[in-house]
């Protein structure tokens, strides 16, 4: 299954917490739970009526199965990094599929 989730920071969001929120999602990375991951930012296409690219942030998370999904889900790297970064997020919207 995979798990894509996009991330909207705060408009006062300083370099400083951009690097420190990458390194997180590079922690988060690490994780047993995941097969394959990896994360970036917008990027420069041209503009199309059908691309949203208003978003900080894309992380795409591919599990062998929903039971490694939902394991992930509860992980303690998953909650330090909830703890640790949801104060810098404006919006965040998961997409998840098969």
């Amino acid at each position: 299954m995979k798990h894509t989730v996009f991330f909207w920071l705060n408009e006062d969001v300083t370099a400083e917490q951009r690097e420190d929120f990458e390194q997180g999602i590079e922690a988060l990375l690490k994780n047993d739970e995941i097969q394959a991951g990896s994360w970036g930012t917008p990027a420069a296409t041209e503009p199309r009526p059908v691309i949203d690219d208003s978003y900080d942030y894309a992380l795409a998370l591919e599990f062998e199965s929903i039971a490694h999904h939902d394991r992930y889900q509860v992980h303690r790297d998953h909650d330090v990094f909830l703890d640790e970064f949801k104060g810098l997020w404006a919006k965040v919207v998961i997409y998840d599929f098969d």
